[in-house]
């Protein structure tokens, strides 16, 4: 410790991503080149296989990579961002990305809405809403924990729903015709439940998108989607209209 600052060792995993990366921004590795084998990587890099494995499934969720099976891992064209004023389901978001989706359900319960919930879903304070939190992973790795609070007068049979099979976002299209979507997004350091779900390391910040869908007048869900701030971005293209 010097000047009462602390200095943590970067892992191998991230050394290995940061590696990779600086021959992309420099050009020594282009969109379609074929970046070096597995073992390559050991001997040059001096780590195990796992923390190889690691740092090219990451670059891979991140979109920077692409692997294919039987010939080797590739520099991907440029990520396009998720298109935030586009109401999409993550399953389809990682489907055109060429990624397998998977879920888990974490929590499925009726909770009283408090002071600020019942304010942004226009609810009285206490009022009883569903509420549910769904780990989604592509290709086996976390990729957004979705926290959502749905008003059940909306949806009154979201409970019922098989969430191992089913996204949230599946169940309430076929349930409900929304006509309005709110989106914010903000960066922010997870709490340690969030951390945990989406195997973060200390001090890796979450990129969250925030939701809110309305039907007619009233506000049918309220949600928060966390993802890691260092595989996700998003973007928007629109028409100016006079």
């Amino acid at each position: 410790m010097k000047g009462g600052s602390v200095t943590h060792a970067v892992p191998q995993y991230e050394r290995i991503k940061r590696t990779i990366l600086e021959r992309i921004e420099t050009g020594r590795l282009k969109p379609g080149d074929r970046i070096p084998s597995e073992n390559e990587l050991l001997r040059d890099m001096g780590v195990s296989r796992m923390t190889v494995n690691r740092a090219l499934r990451e670059l891979s969720q991140a979109g920077v990579l692409v692997r294919v099976q039987g010939t080797g891992t590739y520099v991907a064209e440029r990520k396009a961002p998720v298109e935030i004023l586009e109401l999409r389901s993550i399953a389809d978001q990682l489907q055109a990305a060429g990624q397998t989706h998977s879920q888990r359900l974490v929590t499925l319960e009726t909770v009283a809405a408090a002071g600020g919930l019942a304010e942004e879903m226009h609810l009285p304070p206490g009022s009883r809403v569903f509420h549910s939190v769904v780990l989604h992973l592509g290709d086996g790795i976390p990729v957004q924990v979705e926290d959502r609070y749905v008003n059940p007068a909306i949806f009154p049979n979201y409970l019922d729903t098989d969430f191992t099979r089913v996204t949230p976002y599946a169940a309430l299209m076929g349930a409900a015709v929304l006509s309005e979507v709110e989106h914010i997004v903000e960066a922010a350091l997870p709490d340690a439940t969030i951390r945990e779900l989406l195997d973060l390391d200390d001090g890796e910040p979450c990129l969250i998108l925030r939701r809110r869908t309305w039907t007619h007048d009233d506000v049918a869900t309220v949600s928060r989607l966390s993802h890691p701030g260092s595989s996700q971005c998003f973007g928007t293209r629109f028409a100016y209209r006079a």
